[in-house]
């Protein structure tokens, strides 16, 4: 494949709800990848940011916001059977949209499960309820309530979505280099045992965003490579974390939840206070933040298997993330405020002058001790394969484009998660914009230079404990 394929062609109309830097940075991969005419292509966002863009692209344009009110008789008109609905939002509730879409015979695909404004520090809602764990199980519902119905697919971005494409390939690469010959599995229940099999303790997403530009950060202002308004909300939500069957030592800020599947955990600080020691090739050991993604929901659960009603087998996986130097800054800012947010918000686009987004997964606690696959993606190297975009939005936008051709190939397969979807496919057509796709073995564990200028209380047995992963 190349940057000129047309990957599949569509001829109802498609509708997008957000346009900042995901939504300016895939419309134009979308014209170019799916026979669609741009005249069928409406935007509806509650800013004036991407007019421009739009207008580039000769795509209808409306600035309204979508509200809990308005949203029915604002979108009625524009989608019908056939349709296409990209939910690409902040603080429009992806419950709500995907339930109208259902209604409408309308496809669908979202990056996140999005609730309406306020939904992710609500604190009239238990921890436990304005968790993604909780966004997740209410999006599971609607699959018993829509079976057979238009394609949703949830929560397809980068990470989570991508990244779940990844790890099956991981999987394969770590059983081909131990010799373990293994077709890739064509179940749930396949991956599973090949990952208990292979013996494989955890899983981190594994990013470090060394993108600079030359603007500093200035006091009172957030400043991000994609959007402020979704990290910060994110950042604000407990740490999630899939909770492995090897995990001994349970966190004394940790709780469960006492609904649903019973995959994950989480603690009782906001993600963007709690660091974790994690690996990427490039940048080598770093702390990153425990920031709540539904990816380390969705594999933790997609990867358990259970003998007896009981999980004997399930990686801890969770979402490390070191953001641009400016956005650590923003976020330490942040956290000294009690969590308010700044007065002033910057996206970093065209002010970035270098640096490269380096995301992955690592799969941990194999024969061969772990292994990163993924992406270096440099910001020149992003300009130059498609217009509107930064390395870090580029990896988001490739990976909505290939959510997008997926279900318009598959368009009667309900609600869907990305572990549900052919990796193949995926990786395919969102890889030509990841740069050279990156595989990397390591003896790297997080003790490897530990206790050396204090002691620290470490469980030197298994160096893959999250006590271990933890910084404290």
């Amino acid at each position: 494949m190349d940057r000129q394929t047309k990957h599949t062609a569509f001829a109802g109309r498609l509708v997008i709800i957000g346009f900042g830097s995901i939504g300016q940075g895939v419309l134009p991969l979308i014209l170019r990848h799916i026979d669609i005419a741009a005249d069928r292509i409406t935007i509806v966002t509650a800013e004036d940011k991407g007019a421009s863009v739009a207008a580039e692209h000769g795509v209808a344009f409306m600035q309204e916001p979508v509200t809990r009110e308005n949203f029915r008789d604002l979108l009625s008109p524009m989608l019908a059977e056939g349709d296409f609905l990209l939910n690409l939002s902040v603080d429009v509730s992806s419950l709500a949209l995907i339930e109208f879409a259902q209604e409408r015979g309308a496809l669908y695909l979202d990056t996140c499960i999005e609730p309406w404004a306020g939904g992710y520090t609500d604190t009239s809602l238990s921890a436990s309820a304005r968790s993604n764990y909780g966004l997740r199980e209410q999006a599971l519902a609607l699959k018993a309530k829509f079976p057979g119905g238009p394609t949703a697919v949830l929560t397809h971005g980068a990470n989570p979505g991508h990244v779940s494409h990844l790890v099956k390939q991981g999987l394969l690469d770590i059983a081909a280099a131990v010799g373990e010959k293994a077709a890739p599995p064509n179940s749930r229940e396949g991956w599973a045992a090949l990952a208990r099999k292979l013996g494989v303790k955890v899983i981190h997403i594994a990013e470090r965003d060394s993108q600079k530009a030359n603007i500093p950060k200035a006091i009172g202002e957030f400043v991000n490579t994609w959007s402020v308004d979704g990290f910060v909300g994110e950042g604000c939500q407990p740490a999630e974390l899939g909770w492995g069957t090897h995990e001994r030592h349970f966190p004394d800020d940790g709780a469960r939840h006492d609904f649903g599947a019973g995959a994950a955990i989480y603690l009782k600080r906001p993600g963007a206070s709690v660091r974790i020691r994690t690996w990427t090739p490039m940048e080598g050991p770093f702390h990153g933040f425990l920031i709540t993604h539904s990816e380390a929901i969705s594999l933790a659960d997609y990867l358990t298997v259970e003998e007896g009603g009981k999980a004997v087998y399930r990686p801890t996986t969770h979402y490390a993330y070191h953001p641009s130097d400016d956005a650590v800054l923003s976020v330490h800012e942040l956290a000294g405020k009690n969590w308010q947010m700044q007065e002033r918000k910057r996206l970093m686009m065209d002010e970035i002058i270098s640096g490269y987004d380096e995301l992955g997964v690592l799969l941990a606690g194999h024969a061969k001790g772990a292994y990163w696959l993924g992406s270096h993606l440099d910001i020149h190297a992003a300009r130059e394969l498609a217009p509107h975009n930064s390395a870090t939005t580029l990896q988001v936008t490739s990976a909505v484009l290939a959510g997008i051709v997926w279900a318009m190939e598959n368009p009667s397969r309900g609600v869907v998660e990305p572990e549900e979807m052919d990796y193949q496919r995926c990786l395919d057509v969102a890889g030509v914009y990841w740069g050279p796709r990156v595989g990397v073995f390591t003896d790297w564990t997080p003790l490897q230079d530990r206790a050396v200028l204090f002691e620290e209380d470490l469980d030197a047995a298994d160096p893959w404990q999250f006590k271990n992963i933890r910084v404290i």
